[in-house]
């Protein structure tokens, strides 16, 4: 590589190791990204963002010039790089091995799989590549509290991977909280970098990053995008009404065997003999495919070439699945929840099939990044699966609300529009871990540095000083915390505990589990709240077994193969539909334009989705009444829609959150447009106090030791938003009940 061939500014800077290195790899130029990010990374005095599709050189743009400035300053270093994922880092330490041997740079990672003493040489070393997720950061703040300045030391840069994964979540408040106290042990700022593939809103990605001066940020997103995609849209009509989960189980919808019968053999004949990810949404689902595929393997006498791959399977189970794909000497499919959507580095596939609706237009991007590599075309298939329309049907139905909002989701895929992150709520659970995190740390601390260090001038900058006070109280009032004399805070007898178990690390809810095994073979996990009795027949990992002992105390299920079995229950939720895509649906069924991406049978429901939306009127009103029911019509998201239900319920009303409406029993239509008239004028409502009227907030793992009060301000400040409701129930009922045009619903 050459200046002249290149026209690369990027490449001058780098150490010449560094671009003895590029050379090693055959490299004729860098990427968009590289170039963009070298001179900023390499000056170190701002924070710094890319965004680029999978596959496009995010991680050597972030670490050419880190490595460069590293190699030039010739004193000790380290790396901070945190992932989401312990296959990530896996990965990347594969990745980076290879490359730090040749600059003489130590690579450590370190998660609950990697030994001690691996860990305790980084700890003796203090320099190198730290890959590492945010538990196990907490770890080391719990175990090395008064070391952790000493640790850090050398700290040059902090590397966050996969960006969207942890914005909006407890996870990564978490992560900011440990970054911040970081730098205040330190007494500096240390440069954060972070990696992404999909950012629906690059500014409120550089503000998580670094909260409150996001707009310092350098931002830089690849224009290299220009792949072709190819596109499938395949319908499927149930022969009968579908059966929906058992009281407790997954959110999303269960398939019944017909159907999966169906697609599992449209998707042999179309995928056999090539490599592809089959993302089915769900750990269920994934066992259901899984499962029919192999058996189509196995009545054609043909070796298998489909593996499941999800959370609950062991590490060895997934592992396998991800060795198989990567060897390229016979054709593997994985069947696969978002598992394998991000991250782990498997190599190109040839194509991506989606069953069910995509949990986000951003996730559809992310996991299209894994198909079209080298030049070759992207292609993505999407089963959908609608109901068979009888006199029990809901009216929703005959809006193939699923169909439609798949379009209008690869609608907002091809103009390139994702879902901004989440970013709002008060994160009062993991505040609560926080505060007993770094009590951990530093053995003891007053409530103002407390307060200072984590809410004044840390991530949890929404909780003011009074919230904070109203949370210590609750925290004593449940032992979690005990205050001396001079006002140091110190564990209570239960917070103790909770601080000393390795549970404690995950700001996350974790479930229970059942550990299962075969033999002296584990196999994976069954959640606690999903119990199977002996005898009985399950699929798991893509298999069928036996159920032939349960051991409640020490939670182990014994299993042996066998011929029959059903999928097991798994817990899960669906996610929030975001404003844009309802209001893309209602464009969809507004317009005569048939999708040329669609199959016959999609094209036929689209037909009769549109025939029933104009027979319904619904391009002129928002209500549509049967007989003592009613369905409310927003074409606004679950934020809203969820808001709007809560205060229908808190003037009395049945109503419920349908997703593409809200539906609204023992009132007609007039009744129901007087009680949102009403709702219009009395302005918006006041999130707090509408939240009281809210059953079961409590959904992250520590909200049990908070109070009613603050349990209604967690509630309020994430899953309310009452000035949106307000401002859509205006637009619709201001010139009376009907559909305002886009513009004015936008």
């Amino acid at each position: 590589m050459t200046q002249s061939e290149t026209s690369s500014s990027a490449f001058t800077l780098f150490h010449e190791k560094i671009q003895r290195w590029i050379w090693a790899q055959g490299w004729t130029e860098l990427r968009d990204a590289q170039e963009a990010a070298a001179g900023p990374i390499m000056e170190g005095k701002e924070d710094v963002i890319i965004a680029a599709a999978t596959a496009s050189g995010k991680t050597e743009a972030a670490f050419l010039p880190i490595f460069s400035n590293i190699l030039n300053e010739k004193s000790k270093a380290s790396i901070l790089y945190i992932s989401p994922l312990k296959a990530l880092i896996n990965d990347q330490f594969l990745r980076m091995e290879q490359l730090c041997e040749q600059i003489e740079f130590q690579v450590y990672p370190w998660h609950g799989d990697i030994s001690a003493s691996r860990k305790k040489k980084f700890l003796k070393e203090c320099e190198g590549l730290l890959l590492i997720t945010p538990e196990s950061l907490e770890s080391i703040f719990v175990n090395h509290g008064h070391e952790t300045a000493n640790i850090f030391q050398n700290l040059k840069y902090t590397l966050v991977d996969e960006l969207h994964s942890f914005i909006g979540t407890e996870r990564g408040r978490q992560l900011q909280s440990l970054l911040h106290r970081i730098e205040v042990s330190l007494g500096r700022r240390i440069p954060r970098i972070a990696l992404s593939a999909t950012l629906g809103d690059m500014k409120i990605a550089a503000d998580f990053l670094r909260p409150g001066y996001g707009a310092a940020a350098k931002l830089i997103v690849s224009e290299a995008s220009g792949q072709e995609l190819k596109l499938l849209v395949k319908g499927y009509l149930e022969s009968e009404p579908q059966r929906q989960p058992q009281e407790g189980g997954e959110a999303t919808n269960f398939l019944d065997e017909d159907v999966i019968g169906m697609i599992s053999q449209d998707i042999f004949n179309s995928l056999r003999g090539t490599s592809n990810l089959i993302f089915a949404n769900t750990r269920s689902n994934v066992e259901a495919y899984a499962d029919s595929l192999r058996n189509l393997c196995e009545e054609k006498a043909l070796p298998n070439e489909f593996w499941p791959h999800h959370g609950s399977l062991s590490k060895d189970l997934r592992e396998q699945a991800e060795t198989v794909i990567k060897d390229k000497s016979r054709p593997i499919s994985i069947v696969c929840t978002s598992t394998l959507e991000m991250g782990i580095d498997i190599g190109a596939v040839t194509s991506i099939a989606q069953v069910g609706v995509p949990p986000s237009v951003a996730s559809m991007r992310q996991r299209l990044g894994r198909s079209g590599r080298r030049g070759d075309p992207a292609i993505l298939r999407v089963y959908i699966t609608e109901k068979e329309i009888t006199k029990n049907s809901s009216p929703l139905d005959a809006l193939r609300p699923e169909l439609i909002q798949t379009i209008a989701m690869i609608r907002l895929l091809l103009v390139k529009w994702y879902e901004p992150p989440f970013a709002g709520g008060l994160h009062l659970s993991t505040l609560i871990q926080q505060i007993m995190s770094l009590i951990a740390q530093l053995g003891g601390i007053t409530a103002t540095k407390a307060w200072k260090t984590l809410c004044k001038e840390g991530p949890f900058s929404s909780v003011d000083e009074k919230m904070f006070i109203d949370l210590l109280k609750c925290m004593g009032s449940q032992d979690l915390l005990t205050q001396s004399n001079d006002g140091t805070l110190f564990h209570g007898k239960k917070g103790e505990r909770i601080a000393e178990h390795y549970s404690f690390y995950t700001a996350f809810v974790t479930s229970e589990e059942y550990r299962l095994i075969s033999g002296d073979r584990e196999l994976g996990t069954l959640p606690i709240d999903r119990p199977v009795a002996v005898d009985s027949f399950i699929i798991f990992g893509g298999r069928r077994w036996q159920v032939i002992a349960v051991d409640t105390q020490k939670k182990v299920i014994e299993l042996k193969p066998a011929k029959g079995g059903k999928v097991p229950k798994f817990s899960g939720q669906a996610g929030w539909v975001h404003d844009v895509i309802r209001q893309e649906m209602y464009k969809v069924y507004m317009e005569q334009d048939t999708p040329l991406f669609l199959d016959q049978t999609a094209k036929n429901l689209l037909l009769e989705a549109r025939n029933t939306f104009h027979r319904y009127e619904l391009d002129k009103k928002n209500i549509l009444s049967f007989g003592k029911e009613s369905y409310f019509f927003s074409w606004m998201g679950d934020e809203t829609n969820d808001t709007i239900v809560a205060q229908l319920k808190k003037l009395g009303s049945q109503s419920s959150n349908e997703g593409v409406a809200i539906y609204v029993s023992n009132m007609g239509e007039k009744e129901l447009i007087s009680q949102l008239e009403s709702l219009v004028a009395l302005g918006p409502a006041d999130e707090f106090d509408l939240a009281k009227s809210i059953s079961n907030k409590a959904s992250e793992k520590y909200d049990l030791f908070l109070s009613e009060d603050l349990l209604c301000a967690e509630y309020a400040a994430s899953k309310l938003n009452a000035q949106k409701a307000h401002k859509t129930l205006k637009n619709i009922f201001s010139k009376g009940p009907k559909n305002t045009t886009q513009q004015e619903r936008a």
